[in-house]
């Protein structure tokens, strides 16, 4: 066969060299690792695609190095209009930004570029072409028919499906051959001449699971599809190497790949990256446990973090304790740094996959609330309330000094309350004090007689000037006075000495205010609310109190 000849037939108007493009996308130069994010524009940005986005922008960033970001568009059936836009939106709302690559819609940043797979087809192209020449690659005329016929021989003989070995039936064409049947209108995918034997092995170093070793790969895989577009296989092995990426942080499915991307890197005459596999988010499910599901899981989709309204770093701070085991009693011991200071570490990954766990990604983000000044939780929520809740938007732009004054309740101190773990909780946290409709159910079984007396005597008392020491000071002087224990303790010791105990007191007050036995500061709320709402409040449940 003379491939030189083959490679001229196959790719006429191909008058590149790989050494041109050597030229053109230099070595990077520098000891920073350099790593991507490389989706498809599918539209749907998974939690687990945004954990590996930030895990590699994390590796890149530790070592000065370089993270971008590279669209892999050469399966047009399965993208959507616009689906860059949706995750270079859903990578930014996490701070997961790339140094460089596509940044926008037609726009990118970089010297490596185009970062956007369909725009390289010519590169490819110059790539494939050359295997050809070295007779690493050879056009294929097996039809759908015949792939469908050998798999269905290999099954019969239960051995591999693939094409390889006594099923590459194109191997050998002769150069005549292959003109007669381009010249035939035959359609045709180039294969690459895979070299390797099933009975060879391989091993590499992952940088999260340690040695892996594998058998060789034997299959003579299609490196362009019959419409000249490359697979995926081929595609990101040249992209890799002419972009300089050092290290491939990808989901443990791409294992069962690894032969045959380190067999591509090799007969290309690449260094191949370091690749480093990362074990999927894992949820439990019927005593049992299993992968997040795009199908079942809302949460496996950025966009139900968006929609909830999560704070944005809150899901930074879940996914850094599910990467590194040791992150949670870093931000215990440093509580006020972000948590770009943290060193991360590819060592502290778990190689058998990380437990999504809801309730605890609710207590991180609470967590994170409780940093936040009043005036920044106002900001994101009114930013998060114009898109999805226009009712608590208004309601809170009305008179933005009093929602942040309702915000300010127990802000900062040593235990802050942990009442918001996402800016949709807003509208029930704070329902009280703009509708006020009281069912009264929730107040004390101290009777109604002992209620009414309680709030009348308490309105003598009240003082909207009074701060909470004071305030309370008073209100259980009151309480003592009118035949109360002081606490819960001594009044089930002698329940017939007493009326009820303080505690029942400032429950039925709490009630009368709020209508609810859990709020933040009773004190401050009524401070909030001014003196004359309060005791509206309170005359209200006085006259609930006489029926």
């Amino acid at each position: 066969m003379d491939f030189n000849a083959l490679a001229e037939l196959l790719f006429p108007e191909i008058t590149k060299t790989p050494q041109d493009y050597e030229k053109i996308y230099p070595p990077r130069g520098g000891d920073g690792k350099v790593t991507r994010f490389a989706p498809s524009p599918t539209g749907f940005l998974h939690i687990g695609g945004l954990f590996a986005a930030l895990i590699s922008k994390r590796v890149a960033m530790e070592s000065g190095g370089t993270f971008y970001l590279r669209i892999e568009d050469t399966d047009k059936k399965r993208e959507i209009d616009d689906g860059v836009s949706e995750i270079i939106k859903g990578l930014e709302a996490f701070g997961v930004t790339p140094d460089e690559g596509v940044l926008g819609f037609e726009k990118e940043s970089g010297n490596y570029g185009p970062y956007v797979q369909s725009r390289r087809r010519e590169i490819y192209q110059t790539y494939a072409k050359e295997l050809v020449r070295k007779g690493l690659a050879y056009p294929c005329f097996c039809g759908a028919d015949y792939m469908e016929s050998i798999k269905a021989q290999q099954e019969k003989e239960k051995v591999r499906t693939g094409y390889y070995g006594k099923w590459t039936r194109c191997r050998d064409l002769s150069l005549e051959e292959v003109k007669e049947n381009i010249a035939s209108g035959k359609s045709y995918v180039l294969r690459l001449r895979s070299p390797g034997s099933e009975e060879n092995r391989i091993s590499f170093i992952d940088g999260i699971k340690g040695k892996i070793e594998m058998p060789e790969n034997d299959m003579d895989i299609v490196v362009l599809k019959s419409d000249g577009i490359p697979t995926y296989h081929f595609a990101h092995a040249v992209d890799d190497h002419l972009m300089g990426t050092t290290d491939v942080i990808r989901g443990d499915e791409w294992i069962s790949s690894a032969p045959i991307h380190l067999q591509l890197f090799e007969l290309l005459g690449f260094e191949a990256p370091k690749y480093s596999h990362i074990s999927p988010i894992m949820k439990e499910d019927g005593g049992g446990k299993r992968k997040l599901s795009k199908r079942k899981d809302p949460e496996a989709a950025v966009t139900f973090y968006h929609e909830q309204g999560y704070p944005t770093n809150a899901v930074t701070e879940y996914l850094l304790t599910l990467a590194n085991s040791n992150y949670e009693e870093w931000r215990r011991d440093n509580p006020a740094l972000p948590n770009e200071d943290f060193p991360f570490s590819l060592d502290k990954m778990s190689v058998s996959g990380a437990l999504f766990d809801l309730d605890k990604f609710n207590d991180v983000a609470k967590n994170d609330v409780t940093r936040y000044s009043a005036d920044e939780i106002y900001d994101f929520a009114t930013s998060w309330a114009e898109q999805y809740n226009i009712p608590l938007y208004k309601k809170l732009t009305d008179n933005p000094s009093y929602a942040k004054a309702i915000f300010a309740i127990e802000r900062g101190g040593e235990k802050p309350r942990k009442d918001i773990a996402k800016w949709s909780d807003i509208e029930e946290y704070s329902a009280y004090f703009y509708d006020f409709n009281p069912t009264y159910e929730n107040m004390p079984e101290i009777g109604k007689e002992n209620i009414y007396a309680l709030l009348t005597e308490y309105k003598k008392i009240y003082s909207p000037a009074d701060e909470n020491e004071a305030w309370f000071a008073k209100l259980k002087e009151l309480a003592l006075s009118m035949g109360y224990a002081k606490n819960p303790k001594e009044y089930k010791k002698n329940p017939d000495s007493y009326k009820g105990a303080v505690s029942d007191f400032a429950t039925a007050l709490r009630v009368a205010v709020t209508d609810r036995r859990n709020t933040p500061d009773l004190c401050a709320i009524m401070q909030v609310l001014g003196e004359k709402e309060a005791l509206s409040r309170i005359d209200k449940a006085i006259e609930w109190s006489k029926k």
